[in-house]
């Protein structure tokens, strides 16, 4: 529906813009509905389920802090987002960890790595019969319930308490909905936006959405498609795994420095590749780009693998994109590269090199000026209604 097509002898055509107008009309209502009120997506994740016996102390604990990134000795109910890792610090894997209790851990990552999860995790992990390694995906359904409205219609399917004080940010309690139980209720929404991530049993699957919809009707909720959710990550400066992140790509050179604690007591898989680049420095850096002088009408639209300039240099190409209806401009998430100009040879990659650069995206053999930034800006506009009212030398922080 949406981007350039090949036509004979040669050169570019434009696909039926009709198509890119209804797709931009019905994913914009759907992401307003996320950003304004309430909807709510089905969401294809894989989930794993770890448990150690008492027997066995916190073995799990220490098979899970040698496999991933981040420091995941949290408190009972605590969410942590982190990496699993390969030797040279690249991503094998992208999770979202939550500790249910001392000694069992539910581990959640993108649907299109259950295989390669279970065969990476079995072959890192000393499996006996005190530690159970399970795949939980087939037991359970998610839906994403996302706006500032979620906590509303959480609130009166529920008995438990959904104040901020007893259900913090990036939270899992397991809690009734309806007359369901057993859902593991998450405060995240992998969008940036406030809400929740219900993992229901299957069972209750269809239970808990005709409750959650008839509740929220009068909170004016919706179904989200995909495209909405897409529009809302990338406004964020969200990374996913497979589309901007891979095997290659490492926490430093995505800006996900966070996500890594090397004093964490535990040696884990691809700290030492990290330590080095950490003190050598990245030879690439993830950017978000927002296009200025593109119009949404009348010209192609990006998607990833487009051509990046910076001072009419090529330095890297685009890795996803999508419409903000935050900015009301296309945002593309790309990689940056320093190539000297003399050798060829990649060069260090700083902050202060991207923030100096003048950009272009190269859609289809035209090119778009682009502003880059190492954080997202969408917040910045979160109250502003009409694109005159943004300055865009915002967008370099000035």
């Amino acid at each position: 529906m949406t981007g350039w097509t090949h036509k004979e002898p040669g050169g570019w055509k434009s696909m039926d813009s009709r198509g890119q107008s209804i797709l931009c009309h019905q994913t914009r209502t759907s992401w307003l509905w996320s950003r304004a009120r309430l909807s709510i997506s089905r969401t294809g994740l894989t989930l794993w389920s770890l448990k150690s016996s008492a027997s066995t102390g916190d073995q799990a604990l220490e098979s899970l802090q040698y496999l991933f990134s981040n420091d995941l000795d949290v408190p009972v109910g605590h969410i942590v987002h982190t990496g699993m890792l390969n030797e040279g610090g690249g991503y094998e894997n992208d999770c979202s960890i939550a500790r249910l209790n001392k000694r069992s851990f539910f581990m959640i990552s993108p649907t299109d790595q259950q295989v390669h999860s279970w065969a990476w995790l079995k072959k890192h992990m000393q499996l006996d019969s005190n530690l159970l390694l399970e795949d939980v995906t087939w037991k359970y359904t998610a839906l994403n319930l996302i706006g500032p409205r979620a906590v509303d219609v959480l609130s009166e399917l529920s008995y438990a308490p959904i104040t901020p004080d007893h259900f913090p940010s990036l939270f899992c309690k397991e809690m009734s909905v309806g007359y369901a139980n057993g859902i593991r209720v998450m405060s995240m929404t992998h969008t940036g936006e406030p809400g929740f991530m219900l993992y229901i049993p299957i069972e209750y699957a269809l239970h808990v959405y005709n409750e959650v919809m008839s509740v929220g009707q009068k909170y004016g909720i919706r179904n989200a498609g995909y495209y909405a959710l897409r529009s809302l990550r990338i406004e964020k400066f969200f990374a996913f795994w497979g589309q901007d992140l891979n095997t290659l790509t490492t926490p430093l050179e995505c800006g996900r420095e966070s996500r890594v604690k090397f004093e964490k007591g535990l040696d884990f898989i691809g700290r030492d590749a990290l330590l080095q680049q950490r003190q050598n420095g990245v030879y690439k850096r993830l950017a978000m780009f927002v296009l200025d002088d593109h119009d949404t009408d009348l010209d192609l639209w990006p998607w990833w693998g487009e051509p990046i300039y910076r001072n009419g240099l090529y330095a890297g190409k685009t890795t996803s994109s999508a419409y903000s209806y935050t900015l009301e401009r296309h945002v593309c998430l790309g990689f940056v590269h320093n190539f000297s100009e003399d050798t060829g040879e990649e060069q260090v990659v700083t902050a202060d090199f991207i923030n100096r650069g003048e950009y272009e995206i190269d859609i289809a053999g035209q090119r778009f000026q682009a502003k880059a930034r190492l954080y997202p800006v969408a917040s910045l506009y979160t109250h502003k209604r009409r694109k005159e009212d943004v300055e865009l030398s915002d967008l370099h922080g000035k």
